[in-house]
């Protein structure tokens, strides 16, 4: 072999080995920005999941606590009405306390 076909050959193998490597790198490349991605979607759906289920425990405390207003409310109805009535019963000892 001269030495011009050698060169040519070194040149043509160092070629196709750059093209190889290249395409080995680019591979990599793609599949590591998969992975990335991947993940960053995996972590937002999982936030996601995580605020519709504490969306959900505000929504259940809600109810409780409107459960406990109107309950509350109620007895406050009641207490209310208990105190007109001894009040009217205080106004009539009162007046008979007043007769005399």
């Amino acid at each position: 072999m001269d030495q011009t076909t050698a060169i040519s050959l070194i040149v043509a193998v160092g070629s196709v080995s750059a093209i190889i490597f290249s395409y080995i790198g680019y591979s990599r490349g793609i599949k590591k920005d998969s992975y990335s991605a991947g993940t960053v979607r995996g972590t937002l759906e999982s936030d996601i999941a995580y605020i519709k289920h504490r969306t959900d425990d505000v929504l259940l405390e809600q109810k409780d606590t409107n459960k406990s207003l109107n309950a509350l409310s109620e007895r406050v109805t009641r207490v209310e009405e208990s105190t007109k009535s001894a009040h009217l019963r205080i106004n009539a000892v009162e007046e008979k306390v007043d007769k005399f």
